[in-house]
C-alpha cells in the first residue's frame, strides 16, 4: 500500500460519486508528489489538495471531506473541509447528515490528550448517536486508528453498537 492508505484516511458526506472522484485525483497527485520530490507528502500536503479540488469546483461539486492522518512532521492532524472548500485544522471533526445532532455532544465529551481507547469511545459514541438520530447514517461503525505504525483499522456491526438509552 501506498503511505497514504496507510496514514491519511478520509471521510466525506455529500454526493458519493463526487467525493469518490475527488478522493481519485488526491490520490494521483500525491504519486505524483512522492515521485517528484522522494518524500512522503504530509498530511497537511493531502488536506490542500483536497480544498484546492473542492474550492476550485464549489459550483459543480457536492463534497465535505474530513481528511486525517499522521506524519513525521507534525505528528497527529485532522482537517475538516465543509462544502466549498475552505479547510481548517481542528482537534477533531464531526460532519454528515447526523453531525447535527451531535456537536453537544462532541463538545461536552472532547478532551485533550486522549488514549487510543478514550478516543475509540469518544469516536463510536459519537457516531452511535449520529446514527440513532439520522435516518440517512449507515447501519455500522468503521473506524481507524492513524499512527507513525500505519493504519489500524475496526468495524462495530450494527448488533454491537453502543445504546444510550433503554430498550
Amino acid at each position: 500500500k501506498q503511505w497514504y492508505q496507510r496514514r491519511v484516511a478520509i471521510t466525506a458526506g455529500g454526493s458519493a460519486a463526487d467525493t469518490q472522484a475527488i478522493a481519485d485525483y488526491v490520490k494521483f497527485y500525491l504519486d505524483l508528489h512522492e515521485n517528484e520530490t522522494n518524500e512522503e507528502p504530509s498530511v497537511e500536503i493531502a488536506s490542500k489538495m483536497f480544498q484546492l479540488l473542492c474550492y476550485n469546483n464549489r459550483d459543480h461539486l457536492s463534497a465535505s471531506i474530513i481528511c486525517a492522518g499522521w506524519d513525521k512532521v507534525k505528528g497527529g492532524q485532522v482537517y475538516c473541509l465543509p462544502l466549498g472548500g475552505m479547510c481548517v485544522r481542528m482537534p477533531f471533526a464531526i460532519g454528515g447528515s447526523g453531525s447535527t445532532y451531535i456537536y453537544g455532544h462532541c463538545d461536552n465529551t472532547y478532551k485533550e490528550g486522549m488514549s487510543e481507547e478514550e478516543c475509540l469511545k469518544f469516536v463510536s459514541d459519537a457516531v452511535a448517536l449520529a446514527m440513532h438520530r439520522d435516518g440517512s447514517s449507515g447501519g455500522m461503525i468503521r473506524l481507524a486508528v492513524l499512527t507513525k505504525d500505519g493504519c489500524k483499522r475496526m468495524n462495530i456491526p450494527g448488533n454491537q453498537l453502543p445504546t444510550f438509552w433503554s430498550k
